[in-house]
């Protein structure tokens, strides 16, 4: 692997074609080595008569039939998935699905992706935050434990750390408010900036939780990394507000990962920059993302490290994992651009992006890297009456400024059933800690909920055309920390089924 100095020069300077010929290059010869080392992988090629053992061009690539958890990770023989045959005689540092739609799946992690991971988080620490200027704490606020976030992000900025370069150091209190205030308080002062990194509700919540306990947030300079999910610029707004952050394209920034294969992209500030942009313009917006009401995570990735495709506005992606992955299907919606493709689209549109960028101050920090957006997973929603329900839609309406003072922003949605089996769509909101709404502001949200569905939701307003009263959402409202839906104990869950 190339080193950090040879990526922050290279970066600045190669053209788009470079990274994507470099990306082609990897995706070749990876499969090369894994279709002739990986026995599951063997056998899947030939009952899908695949006959392509040896590719010599990106056209022969994109013929070799895509792989999933159910055509392939859980049809072979654990051990055959791995190089080799061999997983005993390896060692690993082994992460977990959550096992919400089942059984738990173990993906086990190899130094190399580890060294990928510092890698991307030295490229931003250094490009974004300025780590080897600044003394600079970081607070690793993702669950620590058999899941990817704590750990892996514990292991990547060790590696920063242990480089030696940098006046960097790291804790690690996991979703731990109390001792993240502790951290906050105790440690904060000795250092010229802290970055924050976590899952975004409960970043949201510890900033909440923060101002309660006399935290003053911009007192001190804070930057915050997020994972796990998407969310709106609204949300990013609401961070950089209470906590006086200075450049929304440099203090924040959000990773797209998966624990399949890791840490695969993150936010860059022009990621950023485009995406606002887009809010502002809907003839941009639909241009970029089709005429949907679902706001993308936009990130930039190297190619040689993660291979993406966009089959049928699904996401594929190849990597080097623990279990070897080709053209994996990673169950995200979304869609691939190269940098000259989203210029080319800006031009279109009458707007120089890099004369917005240069207007922003981000210019120094522009890559000709490839661009991949995705948005909520295929799995994070409910279907009501047939129409898909998604958590974006009210999550925009609570992080309104109305609403803000009595809700958290989170929500969980649910199909019940009446007593003749019709369905109710269930919306459960958590409330403010200390907060009671009466009965006024319920009929208000619970209006603004209705109305952003049927604008937004050509499958919902149908339904509502159709059904009337019975497709309205039903509301309940919980208390701060609510055990059965808003339980702080990792990642929120959007959805119940």
């Amino acid at each position: 692997m190339k080193s950090t100095k040879w990526y922050l020069n290279e970066l600045k300077k190669r053209p788009a074609s470079f990274w994507e010929k470099r990306g082609e290059s990897f995706a070749i010869d990876y499969f090369n080595k894994i279709s002739k080392n990986v026995p599951a992988y063997r056998d899947y090629l030939k009952k899908n008569e695949s006959n392509l053992t040896i590719l010599k061009s990106i056209n022969d690539f994109r013929k070799i039939p895509v792989i999933n958890k159910d055509n392939y990770l859980k049809k072979f023989q654990y051990e055959k998935l791995f190089i080799d045959g061999n997983f005993i005689d390896k060692h690993w540092v082994i992460s977990s699905t959550s096992g919400s739609s089942g059984e738990p799946y173990y993906f086990p992690r190899t130094d190399e992706q580890d060294l990928q991971y510092a890698l991307t988080a030295e490229l931003y620490l250094i490009t974004n935050f300025q780590i080897q200027k600044k003394k600079t704490l970081y607070i690793n606020a993702f669950a620590m434990g058999v899941w990817i976030g704590g750990l892996f992000t514990y292991q990547a900025i060790k590696h920063v750390v242990y480089n030696g370069k940098y006046k960097l150091s790291i804790v690690n209190p996991g979703i731990n408010k109390v001792e993240i205030l502790k951290a906050i308080k105790k440690l904060g002062p000795y250092f010229d900036q802290v970055i924050i990194g976590g899952y975004p509700p409960f970043v949201k919540d510890l900033i909440d939780y923060g101002i309660e306990n006399g935290i003053k947030w911009k007192k001190q300079s804070y930057k915050f990394i997020f994972s796990a999910e998407g969310f709106s610029e609204d949300f990013r707004d609401y961070i950089v507000t209470k906590t006086g952050l200075k450049n929304p394209y440099l203090d924040t920034l959000n990773h797209y990962g998966t624990v399949d294969i890791g840490t695969m992209s993150y936010e860059t500030p022009i990621s950023i920059l485009v995406r606002r942009l887009a809010i502002k313009n809907r003839k941009l917006y639909v241009s970029l993302f089709g005429d949907v009401h679902k706001l993308p995570t936009l990130t930039q990735y190297i190619p040689e490290h993660f291979y993406f495709e966009e089959l049928n506005h699904r996401l594929i992606c190849t990597a080097k994992s623990g279990i070897p992955l080709i053209r994996y299907d990673l169950k995200d919606n979304g869609g691939v651009y190269t940098f000259d493709k989203i210029n080319s689209i800006f031009k279109e549109n009458n707007i120089d992006l890099i004369s917005e960028a240069r207007k922003s101050g981000i210019l120094s920090t522009v890559w000709k890297i490839p661009f991949v957006y995705l948005y909520e997973r295929s799995d994070m929603s409910i279907t009501f009456y047939g129409a898909n329900i998604y958590p974006e839609s009210i999550r925009k309406v609570l992080e309104k400024n109305k609403y803000r003072k009595y809700f958290t922003g989170k929500c969980s949605l649910e199909i019940k059933y009446s007593e003749k089996q019709n369905q109710i769509l269930s919306i459960h909101i958590e409330l403010k800690k200390k907060i009671i709404i009466n009965k006024e502001t319920e009929k208000n949200i619970s209006q603004s909920i209705l109305e952003i569905l049927v604008s937004e939701n050509s499958e919902y307003r149908n339904n509502y055309e159709q059904l009337g009263k019975r497709s309205i959402p039903i509301l309940f409202f919980w208390s701060h920390g609510h055990d059965e839906y808003f339980a702080s104990n990792g990642k929120h869950k959007w959805v119940k089924k």
